[in-house]
C-alpha cells in the first residue's frame, strides 16, 4: 500500500511538470513565477489531478486568466479525459467559497475520490478548507505584509466636527457619517465622491476613518491610487502577489483616494476589480475619491465603473459664500488661532477673493496669520490683498488683478477708484464702472459675486447687466469700441 500510495504521489508530480512544461512555453517567466511557481500537486486518481493553490483569489485569477492554458496542458498530459481539480488554503475564520455554478467551464464536484462525470472535458474544482494550523504549516503560506503597512496615515486633524457643512457639500457630508456610523451596512457601498481639487474630498475620507477607528473594532486602509499601483509593481517584482492582496482583502474598510490614476494601468485595475470584488461581497465598506463622477472617468474597465455606480455617488462644489465665510471663523477658532484678531471686512474679503478652492482659503488664512505674527503687526486689508494676489493670480507679472484694472479704466476716464465703487449713477462713472467690471471678468479669475463685492459690494446680477451692456454698446456705438480697444491695449502692454 506504501508503494502504490509512492507511485500515485510521483505520478502526480510528473504529470504537474509536464502540465507546466506546456504552460512555460505560453506565457511569460514573471507571470509563470507568480501564478503557476506555487501551486502544489497532491495526486492523481483516475485521471484527476488535484492540485493546491494558495488562496481562493488565487483560484478566481486562474479561472479568469488561465483556464484556457489549463485545459491545453491538462489535454497534452493526460488525454482529452483528463480533469483538474482545486483545493484551496482557506482560513477556518473564512465562509466557505461557493463557486460560479453558470461557468461553462464548472463541473461541481465535492467528493475529490469521484470518477468524471460523463459530460464533456471540464475543469473541475474541489473546495477543501484546512484548519488554521494546516495553513500556516504550508511552504505557500503568504509572505509578511509588512512592505504593504505603508499606506497613508489618516489625519487626526481631519473630523466631521472640522469639516464645514453646506449646500455644496451637505449630501457628500451626510452620506459619509452614514457610512463612518455602520460601514458596510448602508445602501452607499461603495460610497463614490468626486469633485475638484481643494473642495474637501480627503478630508471627508479620513474624517469617515477617524470616526472608524475611534467608535469601533474596524480595519481602516486609506491608500492613493498611486501608491497602490506602486505596491502592486513592487509585488510583482517581488514575486509576492500573495501577501499584497491578502493585506487588502483583510480591511473592514478600504478608503482609496482619486481612482482616475488607475486610468490605463490594465493589470492594477484587475487587480482592485478582484479586491472590490471580494470586499463587497463580504459587506465591508469601499470609499473611493475621483475628480469626476463615474460616467465621466476615462481609460477604466467597464466592468469597474458599473461596480462604482453600485452604491451612492456624491459630489462636492465650490463652496458659497456663506461656507467660504464659516470656513474662516473656523479656522480662527482653533486653539492656535483663538487669540487672532480679523476684522470683519477683512474676513469678507478673503471670502469674496477666494472663492472656487477650500484649500487656497485656508493657506490664505494660515499665511496671513504666519506673516503678522513674524511682522508683529496686526491684519489689515492691506495684508490680506497682497496674499490674495500671491495665490489667486498667477506669479507671472503680465496677470491683471482688479485692483489694476479699477485703476487703468479709472485713470482713464479720469474717475477715482473710489467713484467706481460708490453709490453714485451720474452717466460718465456708471459707464467707466461698466467698462472696468467687464475687463475685470475678461481678465481675472474672480467671479461674478466676487467682482461686484470689489465694486461696492454690488451683486452678480449687476455685474452680468455690466458686461452685456458693454457687449451691446460696442456694436452700436464706435466710440465705445474705440474706448475698449485703447484700454485692452494698456493691459495688453
Amino acid at each position: 500500500m506504501e508503494n502504490d500510495s509512492i507511485s500515485v504521489q510521483k505520478d502526480c508530480y510528473t504529470v504537474w511538470e509536464n502540465c507546466l512544461k506546456v504552460i512555460r512555453t505560453q506565457i511569460a517567466e514573471q507571470t509563470y513565477t507568480t501564478w503557476f511557481d506555487p501551486i502544489k500537486p497532491l495526486k492523481l486518481v483516475d485521471k484527476v489531478l488535484t492540485i493546491q493553490v494558495p488562496s481562493r483569489f488565487f483560484y478566481e485569477w486562474l479561472e479568469e486568466h488561465y483556464v484556457h492554458l489549463l485545459r491545453k496542458a491538462i489535454d497534452a498530459s493526460l488525454g482529452t479525459e483528463g480533469r483538474l481539480e482545486y483545493t484551496i488554503i482557506m482560513e477556518k475564520q473564512e465562509k466557505p467559497y461557493l463557486p460560479n455554478h453558470n461557468s461553462p467551464q464548472f463541473v461541481q464536484n465535492n467528493d475529490s475520490h469521484t470518477k468524471p462525470q460523463n459530460s464533456a472535458p471540464a475543469q473541475q474544482k474541489n473546495y477543501s478548507n484546512n484548519n488554521y494550523n494546516n495553513v500556516n504549516n504550508s511552504s505557500n503560506t503568504p509572505k509578511k505584509t509588512s512592505q504593504f503597512n505603508q499606506t497613508f496615515q489618516i489625519n487626526p486633524r481631519y473630523t466631521f466636527e472640522s469639516f464645514i457643512e453646506g449646500d455644496c457639500n451637505r449630501l457628500a457630508r451626510s452620506a459619509g457619517l452614514a457610512v463612518a456610523q455602520k460601514p458596510g451596512v448602508t445602501s452607499f457601498n461603495p460610497l463614490m465622491l468626486y469633485g475638484g481639487v481643494g473642495l474637501g474630498k480627503t478630508h471627508l475620507v479620513q474624517a469617515i476613518g477617524n470616526y472608524v477607528q475611534e467608535n469601533g473594532q474596524k480595519k481602516i486602509l486609506y491608500v492613493s491610487s498611486d501608491r497602490f499601483t506602486n505596491q502592486f509593481i513592487e509585488a510583482l517584482k517581488n514575486n509576492d502577489l500573495q501577501s499584497f492582496t491578502d493585506y487588502y482583502m483583510q480591511a473592514d474598510v478600504l478608503a482609496i483616494d482619486d481612482v482616475q490614476f488607475l486610468s490605463g494601468k490594465e493589470k492594477t485595475q484587475e487587480i482592485f476589480f478582484n479586491i472590490f470584488n471580494h470586499l463587497h461581497q463580504s459587506g465591508k465598506q469601499i470609499i473611493m475619491t475621483s475628480d469626476c463622477p463615474p460616467k465621466e472617468l476615462k481609460g477604466l474597465q467597464e466592468r469597474l465603473l458599473s461596480r462604482f455606480k453600485w452604491g451612492l455617488t456624491a459630489d462636492l462644489k465650490q463652496p458659497d459664500l456663506e461656507t467660504r465665510i464659516a470656513i474662516i471663523h473656523k479656522i480662527l477658532q482653533s486653539e492656535d488661532n483663538k487669540n487672532i484678531e480679523i476684522s470683519g471686512k477683512v474676513v469678507e474679503y478673503l471670502a469674496h477673493s477666494i472663492d472656487s478652492n477650500v484649500r487656497e482659503l485656508e493657506g490664505a488664512i494660515v499665511s496671513i496669520i504666519a506673516k503678522a505674527s513674524l511682522n508683529q503687526s496686526p491684519i489689515t486689508m492691506e495684508l490680506a490683498k497682497q496674499t490674495v494676489q500671491q495665490i489667486v493670480q498667477p506669479v507671472d507679472s503680465s496677470e491683471i488683478n482688479i485692483d489694476e484694472v479699477q485703476k487703468y479704466v479709472g485713470d482713464y476716464f479720469g474717475v477715482s477708484v473710489e467713484m467706481l465703487k460708490s453709490k453714485t449713477r451720474k452717466k460718465e462713472i456708471v459707464i467707466a464702472r461698466q467698462i472696468a467690471m467687464y475687463f475685470a471678468k475678461e481678465y481675472t479669475g474672480f467671479s461674478l459675486k466676487s467682482i461686484g463685492y470689489h465694486f461696492g459690494g454690488r451683486d452678480h446680477s449687476t455685474v452680468i447687466h455690466a458686461i452685456q451692456t458693454v457687449n451691446d454698446m460696442m456694436s452700436e456705438k464706435k466710440e465705445l469700441k474705440m474706448y475698449i480697444d485703447d484700454l485692452r491695449k494698456k493691459f495688453s502692454k
